[in-house]
């Protein structure tokens, strides 16, 4: 069960984080876990949702508009503005449910400049 609120608390560095109290019903046998008590601080993954097939984009390249949710696909050397429908996301990566294929790019941070049509070029950002 994860508390509805968290809480402020200052860390032994002085930073200031927030934190949520999660109560925790382990299942694995005691003998497989002889370090792990009551009271213990745990970092943890939690997984609310996934699927192998799943078809994502970066939430940086989504933008709210006309009550939908668009993108700017790169299609030879212009940026062709589309509907998306989305689906689960996580603030990093966004489910495409439909408006959107396999392979194809997308303009990520476009700015406020960036028009239907504009011509644009790739950036290679994996050697930066």
């Amino acid at each position: 069960m994860v508390e509805p609120s968290a809480f402020t608390k200052i860390s032994a560095l002085g930073v200031e984080e927030q934190r949520v109290n999660v109560i925790v019903d382990l299942t694995d046998p005691l003998a497989q876990r002889p370090t792990l008590g009551d009271a213990y601080r745990v970092e943890a993954r939690i997984v609310v949702w996934e699927d192998e097939q799943v078809l994502q984009v970066p939430a940086g390249a989504l933008f709210p508009r006309g009550g939908g949710w668009q993108v700017y696909v790169v299609t030879g050397r212009t940026a062709e503005l589309r509907d998306v429908r989305i689906g689960h996301s996580n603030g990093l990566a966004t489910e495409i449910l439909e408006g959107l294929s396999e392979g194809e790019q997308v303009v990520v941070y476009p700015g406020d400049r960036l028009a239907d049509g504009a011509r644009v070029r790739a950036l290679d950002v994996s050697a930066r």
